[in-house]
């Protein structure tokens, strides 16, 4: 980062431009040209564009690709920037270009790919969050055999992502934890931040999850009620639970402080998240919910009891253990 700063400060910025690209015949390409110019000359007196001598203009070999390029004083991921992309690609382009027959033109540049790129991740972002809750939905249902636990799941997972995503907001949306964590806020999140954020974290609120659910039903197997197994299935995951997570938002907690915006939220959502997923969903708020439920939770299958000679796991460390079975002319 420091080697970027003095480069930066040797070889400053001359501005960001759009670049027209316009495609059509060859016979056409002095009518492209012409009509470029012009576009050129309506953004002179534009706020928006920076004022040229001379508009550069590009042809290709066969005379049927031109561009050009217009500066704009805005840079990409700004108010100012995406108006001027507006500018042109709603008015000043078709207004020209567009007057060319059978002509296909395009506006691109830094400023136009930042905007489209955060549109189309805008745009599929409910459908990957769609696609993982119902392979999520399916594979829980199928493994534990109950509707229940995999809806519960679903809504558990969803809660620690979202805390995620409004601690985001409260940090870096706002100017209060710049001082803390060393950053200036502009308002805004990196664009790619809460879908990568939704992926990782419903991945590993899921192991926390199987693996939890997973010890109250080997309690429940044995026969005892629905609060008794709860109870074993937790103090025999905690432990590991809480270990786990304490590492890794140390881990995570570690990105929070890197001089870089993507890390500092990637980090801090991170860590956030996998501490309140596994302090206050895992340890509170799940085993509390199957309480509740009690039998419903295996709806609509059954528990299927173990062999009756195996001793009950919440029996491990008492004197108390399961009556024998007398077998048949003994």
């Amino acid at each position: 980062m420091r080697s970027y700063d003095r480069l930066t400060a040797a070889f400053p910025s001359e501005g960001t431009n759009h670049v027209i690209a316009v495609k059509a015949e060859a016979a056409k390409a002095d009518q492209v040209r012409t009509e470029l110019t012009e576009l050129s000359g309506r953004t002179q007196d534009n706020p928006l564009f920076a004022n040229v001598a001379a508009p550069v203009i590009e042809v290709s070999a066969d005379q049927r690709v031109t561009t050009l390029e217009i500066p704009t004083p805005a840079v990409a991921g700004t108010e100012d920037g995406e108006r001027s992309l507006a500018e042109l690609r709603d008015a000043l382009v078709p207004a020209t270009v567009g007057t060319v027959s059978g002509a296909e033109y395009a506006v691109g540049g830094d400023i136009a790919g930042n905007a489209d790129y955060t549109e189309n991740l805008a745009d599929r972002m409910p459908i990957v969050i769609g696609f993982v809750l119902l392979l999520t939905f399916l594979i829980m249902a199928v493994t534990f055999r109950s509707l229940v636990v995999a809806l519960t799941a679903l809504v558990l997972n969803s809660l620690s992502a979202a805390a995620a995503f409004g601690t985001l907001t409260l940090v870096f949306q706002h100017t209060w934890a710049e001082g803390i964590l060393d950053f200036h806020s502009n308002g805004t999140l990196v664009a790619w931040i809460p879908l990568f954020l939704f992926a990782v974290l419903f991945g590993l609120s899921m192991d926390y999850h199987v693996f939890v659910v997973s010890r109250i039903r080997e309690a429940a197997r044995t026969g005892v009620s629905t609060r008794e197994a709860v109870a074993h299935g937790i103090s025999r995951s905690a432990g590991v639970v809480t270990s786990a997570a304490f590492l890794m938002v140390s881990v995570f907690a570690i990105f929070a402080t890197l001089s870089m915006n993507e890390m500092k939220q990637m980090g801090v959502g991170l860590a956030v998240a996998v501490l309140i997923d596994a302090m206050i969903i895992r340890v509170l708020v799940l085993p509390s919910l199957m309480a509740l439920l009690g039998k419903a939770n295996w709806w609509p299958g059954r528990i299927d009891r173990d062999a009756p000679t195996r001793a009950s796991p919440i029996d491990d460390h008492s004197t108390e253990q399961l009556p024998a079975v007398v077998m048949p002319g003994r």
